[in-house]
């Protein structure tokens, strides 16, 4: 049985039927991966999945060939059938004493699967050349299956609104994934079968949230995932867990005793009016005019006897860019959900008859934060008590110190733990798939351990979907943030290299340089063909073993010179290195192996080699492109960029 709480926090008018009852007497129908015009994976096992009748005997017909199962309690059918080998039409039917289905216009080709954030889920219609691109986009043996986005505390079986498969047109390309669509389109070139995509992208994610139990587990975070099951079975057990780990790591941060906290209705911090609700860089107070951090909200409620007995819910609007919230000194919730106004049950026992003070600590890591409303969404309902508007009253304070690092809630949406994989990958069952395209990692960015996460799931989604050998093709960041005048350090750029180190690792996998084509004012660059076409050009090395590189072209090693230098070699080139624009590679850098030791020095290309000749300085390290937004001008003949990367010295 699902409780208020739960409907209410994913935001969604869920059905009956999308929550797992099944009307008496519905007529056989398959799952939303094998519907019309869907594309089945060649010379991959085939499990066909549906619902009908519970317990019904059901017929399914693939290709000539029958099988009678029987539907299980809860009325889904599962039908196995061998590879097929032959990529094409298809027919697909099932048929019960119920009725029957046939799915329409279905194809057996090589199906891919995008995900990540919201550069693999910007949309076509959002990139360059949108018009002119969707207006030529018809093919109908390319389809496309756009999964929407979902959050669940375990893994679904159904999805919470079914996807279904579309003929590429220019009614359904507008709003799919541009490098997932134009990755799919460049494949249908050289594939010579019909060619399926699935784009499963959430914008701002970290890649936790698409890493199920198994992968959580290979990398420490079983507790996480246990947290996020307590929460669909008991919400308040988990956020009562989850509330005391972030009041013990706020202790820990700040030295506060129990009981001196903040959140304490008589905390001694020195409250002020709060000017309006909104964001509180609007508020013309210079201190937070442009401040990110961490502040405190407080708001005082009166209730009557009757009043506080009654089952409540507590709306906030929206908290940006994330809240935690206390009544009475006791812990409610905090948001879990990006950019969606919060509403959080409150728990038994918490409010009482007199004066209750409510509690919020904000924080904000970038552009605007606060209370940001509006205030007629911000109140108190109390069941038959009616409500109590909440949008004015309010005082703030803003902490002496605001530290890093506040632990979330695992359930939450970009955040969370395995939340998006029990959502929007689970559901796809074990269909076949020829590879996956992954483009995330900006949500990583100084995060440690990011080559570990990737590592455990890929394997975990090799194990879903059947296929030990699945070949995953990652982007690798693309140019964001301040160009450098000066050698710097960056955090963009040790991701870059970390997302190279976990690809050239795996046996299948591969990497989509794409630092030439970002935008330094725009972390959504709009160049997304080029992309598509990097993307399809790895995607053919370790999926259809063509013989181009995997990865491009990577420095595989660093030699010392006699002149104090160093001889940079590459691997992954197609052909050899060659310059753009100048007579000599720039964005090298030699370093010692302080801090603040790394300076720009002129490269000479020598065939597959780069020469840095030595400076009398000493230098123990060799940099390329170690920036936010580097400009390159070294290319391979394919032509592809040399990006971030940072190599010892050998001698």
């Amino acid at each position: 049985m699902f409780s208020r709480h739960i409907i209410r926090d994913l935001g969604l008018t869920v059905s009956l039927a999308a929550l797992g009852a099944v009307p008496a007497s519905a007529a056989p129908r398959f799952d939303p991966m094998f519907g019309d015009h869907a594309v089945i994976q060649r010379d991959h096992p085939v499990t066909v999945t549906g619902r009908s009748d519970p317990g019904e005997a059901v017929s399914v017909t693939l290709a000539g060939e029958v099988r009678q199962v029987r539907a299980d309690r809860e009325g889904r059918f599962t039908a196995q059938f061998g590879p097929l080998a032959t990529a094409g039409p298809v027919t697909l039917d099932a048929r019960a004493p119920s009725g029957s289905v046939v799915a329409q216009d279905v194809a057996v080709g090589d199906v891919f699967l995008c995900s990540g954030q919201s550069n693999m889920e910007l949309e076509v219609r959002n990139a360059q050349d949108a018009v002119g691109q969707i207006r030529a986009s018809a093919d109908d043996q390319l389809r496309m299956m756009l999964v929407p986005r979902a959050v669940a505390d375990d893994p679904l079986r159904d999805f919470r609104q079914a996807p279904s498969w579309r003929p590429a047109g220019p009614d359904s390309v507008a709003d799919f994934s541009a490098a997932c669509y134009y990755m799919a389109r460049e494949l249908r070139k050289t594939a010579g079968v019909p060619i399926g995509a699935i784009a499963s992208s959430w914008g701002g994610s970290r890649i936790s949230p698409w890493m199920g139990a198994r992968a959580q587990a290979a990398v420490g975070q079983a507790a996480q995932s246990a947290l996020v099951s307590l929460h669909g079975r008991d919400p308040f057990a988990a956020e009562r867990a989850a509330s005391a780990e972030w009041e013990k790591w706020w202790r820990g941060a700040t030295g506060d005793a129990v009981g001196k906290e903040p959140w304490q209705p008589g905390s001694a911090i020195a409250w002020q009016d709060v000017p309006r609700i909104g964001p509180w860089e609007e508020w013309g107070v210079p201190a937070l005019a442009d401040y990110n951090g961490m502040v405190w909200f407080r708001r005082e409620i009166e209730l009557t006897a009757a009043q506080a007995k009654q089952p409540a819910t507590l709306s906030l609007g929206l908290l940006d860019d994330v809240g935690r919230v206390w009544i009475n000194g006791k812990p409610v919730a905090m948001s879990a959900r990006s950019w969606q106004p919060s509403s959080f049950d409150v728990p038994p026992g918490v409010l009482k008859a007199g004066r209750n003070v409510l509690i919020v600590n904000v924080q904000d890591n970038y552009a605007n934060g606060g209370l940001s409303g509006p205030a007629e969404a911000m109140k108190l309902g109390l069941g038959q008590g009616g409500e109590l508007p909440l949008g004015g009253g309010w005082r703030y304070a803003v902490p002496a110190s605001s530290p890093a690092g506040a632990p979330r809630v695992p359930w939450g949406d970009t955040t969370g733990s395995g939340t998006l994989y029990n959502g929007m990958i689970a559901p796809l069952g074990s269909i076949g798939l020829k590879g996956v395209a992954w483009y995330q990692g900006e949500s990583d960015v100084d995060l440690p351990g990011y080559a570990e996460r990737m590592k455990a799931m890929m394997e975990d989604w090799r194990r879903q979907f059947g296929a030990p050998d699945l070949a995953f093709v990652a982007v690798q960041l693309a140019a964001y943030g301040p160009p450098a005048t000066q050698p710097v350090e960056s955090g963009w750029a040790a991701m870059r290299q970390v997302q190279y180190q976990a690809m050239a690792r795996d046996a299948h996998g591969g990497l989509a340089t794409a630092i030439d084509l970002g935008d330094p004012f725009d972390i959504h660059p709009g160049e997304k063909q080029e992309v598509g076409r990097r993307l399809a050009r790895a995607m053919r090395a370790v999926a259809y073993g063509d013989p181009v590189s995997r990865t491009g072209p990577q420095a595989a090693r660093a030699m010392a010179t006699t002149d104090g230098g160093a001889a940079v070699e590459f691997t992954g080139l197609t052909g050899g290195l060659h310059m753009r624009s100048a007579s000599q590679a720039i964005g090298f850098e030699l370093c010692g192996t302080e801090a603040g030791s790394c300076r720009f020095v002129p490269g000479r290309v020598e065939g597959k080699r780069v020469m840095l000749a030595g400076d009398g300085r000493p230098a123990t390290r060799v940099r390329h492109a170690w920036a936010e937004s580097p400009v390159v001008n070294l290319y391979d003949e394919a032509p592809l960029p040399v990006g971030s990367f940072e190599l010892p010295i050998t001698r």
